[in-house]
């Protein structure tokens, strides 16, 4: 039973988005298309664990959710109006050659512009890449029940206005390519530093954010901010067997072993990096590449140019001025100006309200705190900070700072920290 649940779950990893494809084009309607899959992935486990692990889990997911959506639509035909997706209908032309892939076509499906930005991400994170909607709303600083809203709404938009999803053309891309890329990068970030769980980290959806970003990478070569997004992920992932202890302790920057990372995407990362910094004033990805590039790229933690971030920081502050860019440029300032410096920024930050639930606030707040000495507000910022925190790794190393900070306060020498 447990390697047919194993094989389920695989099998969502790697073939969800093309199984909700193909479902789409029969009931050109993807909340049925959803309940239609999930209903297909549920019959996998009971079939798979009587007959076995068919030799082609996608293709017997795909034919099992067709058959349910057919079953549907024959007992409900009112159900074609219930959420419109208009995807191109069928006809004897050949498929469109734009996007070849699956899931990177639905994800410019979703990302349509008749939606805002948040919604077309929201919508497309939760559907189309299967982000847990209190993941998608932890991605966006916002609370569980107003995500499954704000989605809701979106579906509702789509239904009430009859908005025409097909595949844009090769033109079109860019009108979407803010919204795609904001997509993939919310779900690598997602499997990055997990929002919840046992595990720092989700590789399986951080692949699955690298595989459609190196598609656009192909699809839009001159797309500066595609090259910088892919730059981004790369030079981050590149750490990825690092970041955790073999216990599954966290290890924060300074203690992890460079010697390890992965030099091959750290190389290629910088050279889009270069690219991308090229030919004009660069965005918003392309900036935080430059900063996770100057990260991957320093011989140890000691010869990081903190300077040179700092001066990335405001920039990316200037043209995207966001309360998360401001709190990362908040430790770039300890790094160059002290901690004293960087606390009155933070406090500053304590009063926007987007932040009231972001658990690194409180948590670069305790670590400031801490250098400087005062190890009462530490620790309250410390259990500020464990408090809205779900990922099991990330509690167990706060609680250990916490605890070394309240033996600190009982009498034990500080010593100073940059982590």
């Amino acid at each position: 039973m447990t390697g047919v649940r194993e094989a389920v779950a695989d099998a969502h990893r790697r073939e969800w988005a093309a199984v909700l494809a193909a479902t789409v084009r029969v009931t050109r309607d993807l909340d049925l298309a959803e309940e239609c899959v999930q209903d297909a992935y549920a019959a996998a486990l009971d079939s798979w664990t009587r007959g076995g692990v068919p030799s082609r889990p996608g293709a017997w997911l795909t034919t099992a959710a067709r058959h349910n959506a057919l079953d549907a639509l024959r007992r409900a035909a009112t159900l074609r109006s219930k959420l419109p997706l208009l995807v191109e209908p069928p006809s004897d032309r050949p498929a469109d050659p734009v996007v070849r892939d699956d899931r990177l076509r639905l994800v410019f499906l979703c990302c349509h512009p008749a939606l805002a930005v948040e919604a077309q991400v929201a919508l497309t994170l939760r559907l189309v890449c299967g982000v847990a909607t209190p993941d998608v709303a932890a991605a966006f600083l916002v609370s569980e029940p107003t995500m499954a809203a704000r989605i809701t709404r979106a579906k509702k938009k789509i239904a009430a206005a009859r908005i025409p999803f097909r595949m844009p053309a090769l033109a079109e891309l860019p009108d979407r390519l803010d919204a795609v890329l904001t997509t993939i990068h919310l779900l690598f970030t997602t499997g990055h530093t997990a929002p919840a769980g046992p595990d720092l980290t989700r590789n399986d959806l951080a692949q699955r954010a690298l595989d459609p970003a190196r598609m656009l990478r192909s699809l839009m070569p001159d797309e500066r901010e595609v090259r910088g997004l892919l730059a981004l992920m790369l030079a981050n992932h590149a750490r990825r067997a690092t970041r955790t202890a073999a216990d599954g302790r966290l290890l924060p920057l300074e203690e992890q072993d460079r010697s390890a990372w992965d030099r091959d995407a750290i190389a290629e990362a910088d050279g889009l990096v270069e690219s991308a910094l090229r030919g004009g004033a660069p965005g918003r990805f392309a900036l935080q590449a430059a900063i996770a590039a100057l990260h991957a790229t320093a011989p140890s933690y000691e010869d990081t140019d903190w300077d040179q971030i700092l001066v990335i920081y405001d920039e990316l502050v200037r043209i995207w001025p966001s309360p998360v860019v401001a709190l990362n440029r908040a430790v770039a300032v300890a790094m160059t100006d002290g901690p004293a410096l960087a606390l009155a920024e933070i406090e500053a930050l304590e009063r926007d309200d987007r932040l009231s639930g972001y658990r690194y606030l409180p948590a670069v707040k305790a670590d400031l705190l801490r250098r400087l000495g005062r190890t009462a507000d530490a620790a309250a910022a410390y259990e500020r900070a464990i408090a809205l925190t779900a990922n099991e790794a990330e509690r167990a190393f706060l609680t250990s700072r916490l605890t070394e900070t309240t033996a600190r306060g009982n009498g034990a020498a500080p010593k100073p920290s940059s982590s």
